[in-house]
C-alpha cells in the first residue's frame, strides 16, 4: 500500500524513465571531422540542394545548428548519404563563415533581416530603360545593400532600343560602377549574354531586378539549359506564360569559371538592417575625411566633416552627393 503526505519516501514516487527531459543532456557535440564540403545551390521548404564533389546532393539542416539557416551560396559541411541518388538525404552540420552577404528586410519598418545570398563577389542590378520604366530609388537600395554586404555592384541596362541610357548612366557616373547596355534583340539572340559574361568570369554574381526587366531571360542565356536541370524544376509559369524565378538558384557559368545566382524578382528592398558606417567603406576617397566627424555621424548633417574635406579638394563633390543620396534612400520609401 502506497503512502502519501509527509510519510512518502522515494520508493513511492512513480517515474517514466524514457520521458522527455529525464535524461541528462550533454553539451558535447560531434566534431564531424570526416564531413564533406559542399555549396548550397538552392533551398526549397527545408530541403537544400548542395554541390558535393561534382554531384548534387539533397540535404537538410542538422538539429544541432539550431536556428542558424543556410542560404544559397553558403559553403557547408555535410555528413550522411551523399551518393546523390533519389530519395537519399544528407545532413548539413556546419555553415562556414561568410565572406559577403546580400541582405534585405521586407520593408524599412521590419526589424527581421533576411540573408538572400551568401559569398557572392558582385551584385548585378538588372533594369530596363523602358517598359517598365527605370526605378532609380530601387537601384539605389540595391547598391546600398551591395556596399553594406561586401559585394561589388554591376549595372545591366536592358531594352536600349526603347530609350537611351545616357540619363541613367549620368545619375550613377560618380560611383564608377561598371555597366553593360543591351537591347531586346541582343537579349534574345545571345549577344547580351556574351557581353555580360565578360564581367562574370571567375566570380560569383547574384542577379537582382524587378519583374519584366529581362533578368531571368538573361540568366537563361548565360547558363545552358541542360545545367539548369541539375537542380530540378525550381521555376514556375505564372501570369500569361511568363517564366519567372520563384526561389534563389546558383548555377555554374557556362563556358567560364564562375557562378550565376538568379534571385526572385523584387518589388521592394527594405534597408532596416543597414549600418551607414559600412556604406561609407565603399567610398575609399571619402573615408579619410570622416576622421573629424562627430561620433555616430550620419554623414548628412551640419557637423559632418566631409563637407570641409571635399571643399579642400580631397574628393569630387559628386562623390559626396552620391554617398548622401544612397544613405538618404534608407530614410525614404520606394514610392516617396
Amino acid at each position: 500500500m502506497r503512502r502519501y503526505g509527509k510519510h512518502t519516501d522515494e520508493d513511492d514516487i512513480r517515474s517514466r524513465p524514457n520521458r522527455k527531459g529525464t535524461r541528462p543532456r550533454t553539451t558535447i557535440r560531434p566534431k564531424h571531422e570526416d564531413a564533406a564540403e559542399g555549396m548550397v545551390l538552392t533551398v526549397d521548404r527545408g530541403r537544400l540542394t548542395c554541390l558535393v564533389d561534382g554531384r548534387t546532393v539533397m540535404a537538410m539542416k542538422a538539429r544541432e545548428l539550431g536556428r542558424k539557416a543556410a542560404v544559397v551560396g553558403d559553403r557547408v559541411s555535410l555528413v550522411g548519404d551523399m551518393s546523390g541518388k533519389k530519395d537519399t538525404l544528407a545532413r548539413i552540420v556546419r555553415i562556414e563563415p561568410r565572406r559577403s552577404v546580400l541582405r534585405r528586410t521586407a520593408d524599412d519598418d521590419d526589424p527581421f533581416e533576411r540573408v538572400v545570398v551568401a559569398n557572392a563577389d558582385q551584385l548585378a542590378v538588372v533594369t530596363a530603360l523602358a517598359d517598365p520604366e527605370p526605378r532609380p530609388r530601387l537601384i539605389d537600395r540595391c547598391l546600398v545593400a551591395a556596399y553594406d554586404g561586401g559585394l561589388e555592384p554591376l549595372l545591366v541596362l536592358t531594352k536600349s532600343d526603347l530609350a537611351p541610357p545616357s540619363a541613367l548612366l549620368e545619375l550613377y557616373g560618380a560611383l564608377d560602377i561598371p555597366y553593360v547596355v543591351t537591347s531586346r534583340e541582343e537579349l534574345y539572340d545571345g549577344n547580351a549574354a556574351d557581353r555580360v559574361r565578360e564581367f562574370l568570369a571567375g566570380r560569383t554574381t547574384a542577379f537582382v531586378g524587378h519583374s519584366g526587366v529581362g533578368k531571368t531571360t538573361l540568366v537563361n542565356a548565360l547558363v545552358p539549359e541542360e545545367r539548369r536541370r541539375l537542380t530540378g524544376d525550381v521555376n514556375a509559369v505564372t501570369g500569361r506564360g511568363r517564366h519567372t524565378t520563384t526561389s534563389a538558384l546558383a548555377l555554374p557559368l557556362g563556358g567560364a569559371e564562375g557562378w550565376v545566382i538568379d534571385t526572385p524578382g523584387v518589388r521592394s528592398f527594405g534597408l532596416n538592417h543597414v549600418d551607414p558606417s559600412r556604406v561609407i567603406n565603399a567610398f575609399p576617397d571619402l573615408v579619410p575625411g570622416t576622421e573629424q566627424c562627430p561620433r555616430a555621424c550620419s554623414h548628412d548633417e551640419p557637423e559632418c566633416a566631409l563637407d570641409a574635406w571635399v571643399a579642400e579638394g580631397h574628393a569630387d563633390p559628386a562623390r559626396l552627393y552620391s554617398l548622401r543620396r544612397l544613405l538618404a534612400t534608407r530614410e525614404r520609401r520606394e514610392g516617396d
